[in-house]
């Protein structure tokens, strides 16, 4: 384990140098590396090469990041982004942190209670919150100041206790302000220069601008998404053989939790949907409490979370090893339109155009199937009501300021998730009712068309029946007992 020493009398010089630090520099003096709160090269090089302010993102391109922001933003304007809260499951029990999307992306900070400020004459201004010896006893150390200047490359930093100060001039001197609105916090919306141009319309949302620039991602945010897909990929596969043995919701959901997180994933991207039988026909299914019976299908729909940047796919298969005739004729019809609007994928082509495209074939196969009978929208989008796909990348529904009729442009990556959502109770054929189905693919615009990052995983009937059917013998543990 690795050895973490904070000696608060051997920094008392440095202190008197810079009167506003409250953290510590992560560096190395004798083989120990001074903590700030998250990791860095010098204290974690089994996560971080040297140069690396976040896993995989140099500094240099969090600070290319600043500029174009700051290229974006018109004159006489002020960005103002805080970090996400924490937020509490009990008084004294905290959900598990993660961070705001846009804090991260232009800060590289990944703790709460900051504020950063971003104008064309400040630069980067971090508003870091202050270490009490009581925080640090039972959460540990947290960056502040000194970090904010040394490790996060800010501008200008001070301690959080001095917004009420600095800011308000700041906001003064601005025409305009943009904010996060996701994270709005008293702490800069009491102040009364803000209230004053917000009173005037001229505050507005920071996401017009940062949703912009996610949305086409750099050679080294492409690197950690692949990444992300291959764990969720492998975890994925890996509960297929499991499913065989262990037809449970609530034991599939746990098994891909554990193998993304064991091949190094952080987080979920969000909880694992795994809907069996008719669950399956619930979009957003999440309970996750029931046995998946003989002869019916299991539709899970995961991701992970790899360094801040995410996963997202779904497959549907029959446990038992093989697809009903009625179950395959839906599950091809969906599989064909996966695949075929994955060719449409290309630069100068957008999500809306592929979308429509998908109603027309998902409309044409279920009116074939007997299962449509009007000529109506109505009736589909009762058993469809999804888009064919989003934006991915920091967030699972990434960069929503953006428009699904933009031309889709290299770097961009979306998902492609054709699906059927049948109710039992739907009045139609009585061998199609209770069946969902969805695919899901995540496929990344390159210059000449595209890539799909989730393809090691089978989708094809005749690969699925024989992955279910050769692969998952011996799978076997002291969980057979609840099959009996």
């Amino acid at each position: 384990m690795q050895r973490v020493v904070r000696k608060l009398t051997s920094i008392t010089s440095h202190r008197q140098f810079r009167s506003q630090v409250v953290g510590f520099r992560s560096y190395c003096t004798g083989g120990v590396a001074f903590d700030v709160g998250q990791p860095t090269s010098a204290s974690h090089p089994q996560l971080l090469k040297d140069g690396e302010l976040t896993p995989g993102i140099s500094t240099e391109e969090y600070i290319l990041r600043r500029k174009k922001l700051l290229e974006l933003l018109p004159e006489k304007s002020l960005a103002i982004i805080a970090a996400a809260p924490v937020k509490m499951m009990t008084d004294v029990v905290p959900y598990t942190f993660r961070q705001d999307a846009d804090y991260l992306y232009i800060t590289g900070c990944q703790q709460p209670g900051g504020v950063a400020i971003l104008g064309h004459d400040c630069g980067l201004c971090m508003f870091m919150p202050e270490a009490k010896p009581y925080d640090v006893i039972w959460q540990g150390q947290i960056a502040g100041v000194d970090a904010a200047l040394d490790t996060f490359k800010a501008d200008k930093a001070y301690p959080m206790r001095k917004l009420h100060e600095i800011l308000p001039d700041m906001i003064k001197g601005s025409s305009k302000v943009f904010h996060n609105v996701q994270t709005v916090t008293p702490a800069y919306m009491e102040i009364e220069a803000f209230k004053k141009l917000a009173y005037c319309n001229n505050v507005m949302d920071l996401a017009v601008y940062t949703h912009q620039l996610r949305w086409i991602k750099s050679p080294a945010e492409l690197k950690l998404m692949k990444e992300s897909a291959s764990i969720a990929c492998q975890a994925l596969l890996l509960t297929m053989l499991h499913s065989k043995t262990y037809p449970f919701e609530g034991t599939l959901a746990a098994k891909v939790e554990y193998e993304c997180k064991i091949r190094g994933a952080q987080r979920m991207g969000f909880n694992p949907v795994v809907g069996g039988g008719p669950n399956g026909s619930i979009i957003h299914y999440s309970r996750n409490d029931q046995r998946i019976k003989q002869g019916d299908l299991v539709l899970m729909d995961i991701g992970c979370e790899l360094h801040g940047y995410v996963s997202d796919l779904t497959r549907t298969w029959p446990p038992c090893g093989s697809f009903s005739s009625a179950q395959e004729e839906l599950y091809e019809l969906i599989l064909e339109t996966n695949k075929h609007c994955v060719e449409l994928c290309k630069p100068g082509a957008s999500i809306r155009q592929i979308h429509n495209h998908s109603v027309e074939m998902l409309q044409k196969g279920l009116k074939e199937l007997g299962i449509l009978r009007g000529v109506g929208s109505s009736s589909y989008h009762k058993l469809n009501p999804t888009s064919i796909g989003h934006y991915l990348g920091m967030d699972i529904h990434d960069c929503s300021m953006v428009s699904f009729d933009s031309p889709l442009k290299p770097g961009v990556v979306i998902t492609i998730e054709p699906g059927v959502y049948i109710p039992s109770s739907f009045n139609g054929p009585e061998r199609y009712r209770g069946i969902g189905i969805r695919i899901e693919d995540e496929v990344l615009i390159t210059e000449t068309g595209y890539e799909v990052l989730t393809a090691s995983i089978p989708k094809e009937v005749k690969h699925i029946e024989s992955l279910l059917n050769n692969f998952c013998h011996g799978m076997g543990t002291t969980l057979d007992s609840q099959n009996n």
